[in-house]
């Protein structure tokens, strides 16, 4: 029986390369073939043991591009030969209250690849039909592999927020998120401001789109955005609640702080700054398999470019440890099968 590479993680940071067999797929699913697959900082939860059975091995991995190999029982819409991709959420069930409500990423009975089942440190993955996305053949897979979570984040975002063209639109930390969290913006049609810390990031941010830049180490976030008219949105992607606190101030009316970085201490709200102008808070996770077709599509069309680094297959551990050390710039993927399906 033929099989296939995989990394597997047990308890916390254990890493185990291992060959797997290649069976068919359940009913309902389909294999990829994984042509690339990025390293996300959610990939936490699978490493670091951060799940119901840490003891239990799981492939981690969910910023995946790969091809159809083969199609199970029931699945329709799909062929061998497709270019699909994967992100954080697995599919939604289509049963569940919040499915028959078309709040598909809210669905109570959805896999978590790399979390919950097998993701994409490997040569195959399973996946339900219903959490595919369709990636365009023109789009390379490297560039593909981040926008299918981090872009999504990001681009889902600033459709939450609802901000109308042409509006100032704020986007706190440049890391990860936030410089395709810029890109988004402007190819939107916003003004756009990133608050960062330290003046060293203000040409990358400009070089990104920003329209201005706000060093958060040297004044006062909100008072710069009210001297710029105010933000009809802040899009949080730094992890830190701390840092997220006083951007609320900096809203216009109606204005809305939309938190995309889960951080571990919390925002502290002046229930003034809610009441008077009407501002509020809201999170936002990611998208749908339709509303990730939809970004990928933008993206393509729009230019919005992941700054990434590559790394090999078989070096997925050490991908994964740059990327918790903060020095990959921005995100880094892995390359694990030929690029050119």
């Amino acid at each position: 029986m033929p099989t296939y590479r995989a990394f597997q993680v047990t308890d916390q940071r254990h890493f185990e390369l291992v060959d797997r067999d290649v069976v068919d797929p359940a009913p309902g699913q389909v294999r990829l073939r994984v042509l690339t697959c990025g390293v996300c900082h959610s990939d936490v939860l699978a490493v670091e043991g951060q799940r119901p059975e840490p003891s239990k091995p799981v492939v981690p991995g969910h910023e995946v591009v790969g091809v159809v190999d083969a199609v199970g029982d029931g699945v329709t819409g799909w062929a061998v030969g497709d270019r699909a991709g994967l992100g954080f959420l697995g599919g939604p069930c289509g049963q569940c209250e919040w499915c028959r409500r078309g709040d598909y990423v809210n669905c109570i009975d959805q896999p978590l690849p790399g979390t919950s089942v097998d993701g994409g440190y490997a040569e195959m993955v399973y996946a339900r039909a219903s959490g595919l996305v369709r990636v365009p053949t023109e789009l390379d897979p490297v560039t593909a592999a981040p926008l299918l979570c981090a872009g999504i984040t990001t681009f889902n975002a600033l459709r939450v927020a609802d901000a109308a063209p042409g509006s100032l639109v704020a986007v706190q930390g440049l890391g990860g998120l936030g410089h395709l969290g810029v890109q988004y913006a402007k190819k939107l049609g916003h003004r756009v401001a990133v608050i960062a810390r330290g003046s060293e990031k203000f040409s990358l941010a400009i070089s990104l789109g920003a329209d201005h830049y706000i060093d958060g180490a040297a004044e006062d976030p909100a008072a710069a955005l009210n001297a710029l008219g105010g933000a009809a949105a802040v899009i949080a992607t730094a992890a830190s609640g701390s840092s997220m606190t006083p951007l609320l101030a900096g809203l216009r009316p109606r204005g809305k702080l939309v938190v995309v970085g889960a951080a571990p201490d919390p925002i502290a709200v002046g229930t003034s700054d809610l009441i008077f102008g009407g501002r509020s808070i809201v999170g936002s996770l990611t998208g749908s398999p339709i509303e990730n077709e939809d970004n990928l599509n933008f993206s393509l069309a729009a230019g919005i470019m992941p700054m990434v680094e590559t790394m090999p297959f078989v070096e997925a551990p050490k991908a994964y440890d740059r990327m918790m050390s903060g020095k990959a710039r921005f995100r880094i993927v892995l390359g694990i099968a030929a690029t050119s399906a």
